[in-house]
């Protein structure tokens, strides 16, 4: 997972079952996506995995969202990138 995987995401829309607010989940992927920049500089990024874990977003029905599943299984791979960078760097 890159950053650039970030952009590049598409999720299917929901609009008569449950989804994820797209507003929210769009403004959390440009966190996570600085983030991922930072952690590919050499930098500590500003999220970490567990910050990805405790995210959550508004429920949207009979309106547009995203497919709840989709997200989640994007985001899965956001945390498990961010955990590999963590890993990498000691602490003192």
């Amino acid at each position: 997972m890159r950053s650039s995987d970030i952009s590049e995401v598409k999720f299917q829309p929901t609009r008569f079952r449950e989804g994820y607010n797209v507003l929210e989940v769009d403004a959390f992927l440009d966190v996570a996506e600085n983030a991922l920049r930072e952690w590919e500089a050499g930098r500590a990024g500003q999220l970490l995995s567990d910050d990805v874990i405790k995210q959550s977003f508004s429920a949207t029905r009979f309106r547009d969202g995203y497919d709840q599943d989709q997200v989640d299984d994007f985001l899965n791979k956001v945390m498990f990138a961010l955990r590999g960078y963590e890993k990498n760097t000691t602490k003192y």
